[in-house]
């Protein structure tokens, strides 16, 4: 068993395998250049799965993958299928942009996959062009409806900005509604990456503009994720991850790792540590004694503010949101 400095049990490991992305998205990394870190730099997926493997031994039992775009890293099926084969009872998902779905959809599941999170930001092809500096929306779609196909159970994120799609927040909850698909409305995460001159909305706003169509009923937060549920009259479950309260960081349950083999304590902490030396060197031991002491030095809480606009350095595409 895996346990922080503030006594708090760690079980889920979030990976990024890469650092790129096929779309540039306002809230992200709207001028990053399309390059990439060199493949040197990086941890090769089998080595990034000897240490998943011995943090899964070590306690971890919900690993997803994330990116960036991790459906551009090569081979991912098949890094699934060893994690997959190495403890067929891990809750193993993926979160994902969505435009390259239709084609790996069925690999993905067939590998040992279980669930994805998928982004959508527009129903409006113009609007998500806006989002993502490119014409995507007919290819999540397709990718939404393939992945729903072949029987992965799906997750929808909404990043409701300020003047762009903030008029989309009840058609994308009547959309995931219609699919039975969760959906989940995510303020914006502050960050010095991101477009400057965007505005997120803050949960209470979200709430009100689907209290215009809609009576909810508050449920809670469900174990240690960081998403309060709400109840439609008819059942429908949707969530809201608010990251400005800070009340999920009391039952946070969960560390990062890059691809390029560093170990964050928190997605909103620019601290971290390598295990990269120590997986090269086949020490894994040491790799796991790194992720101890990251797990000792993580913080009892995020760092955002409502006050104060305070923005965090890091790069989220590095470290999957």
């Amino acid at each position: 068993m895996l346990i922080d400095g503030h006594n708090r049990v760690v079980n889920y490991l979030r990976v990024s395998v890469t650092e790129r992305c096929n779309f540039r998205c306002q809230y992200c990394m709207p001028d990053k250049p399309f390059s990439w870190v060199p493949k040197e730099n990086l941890l090769s997926l089998d080595e990034l799965f000897l240490f998943i493997k011995a943090a899964m031994d070590e306690g971890i039992t919900k690993v997803r993958i994330t990116g960036g775009e991790p459906l551009l890293r090569e081979g991912l099926d098949r890094f699934i299928s060893m994690i997959y084969n190495h403890n067929p009872e891990v809750d193993l998902a993926l979160t994902t942009n969505g435009y390259l779905l239709k084609q790996t959809a069925e690999k993905l599941k067939n590998a040992g996959l279980k669930r994805l999170n998928i982004s959508l930001d527009s129903l409006r092809p113009e609007v998500a062009q806006k989002i993502a500096q490119k014409d995507v929306l007919k290819d999540v779609l397709a990718g939404i409806e393939e992945a729903l196909r072949v029987g992965l159970k799906v997750k929808v994120n909404m990043v409701p900005l300020k003047g762009i799609n903030d008029d989309e927040i009840v058609d994308i909850l009547d959309f995931c509604k219609d699919r039975g698909i969760e959906v989940r409305f995510i303020e914006y995460m502050e960050n010095s990456v991101a477009n400057t001159t965007i505005k997120g909305l803050l949960g209470k706003e979200i709430l009100e503009k689907i209290k215009e169509k809609y009576m909810i009923r508050k449920v809670g937060r469900e174990g240690s994720s960081p998403s309060f549920s709400y109840l439609l009259e008819d059942g429908y479950k949707f969530g809201l991850i608010d990251p400005h309260k800070h009340d999920f960081c009391e039952t946070c349950n969960r560390i990062r790792l890059t691809a390029e083999g560093y170990l964050i304590p928190c997605l909103y902490f620019d601290e971290a540590m390598s295990i990269k030396e120590a997986v090269q060197a086949g020490d894994i031991p040491k790799a796991v004694e790194v992720l101890k002491t990251v797990l000792r030095d993580k913080p009892k809480e995020n760092r955002w503010r409502v006050e104060g606009n305070e923005t965090s350095s890091r790069a989220f595409y590095e470290t999957g949101g």
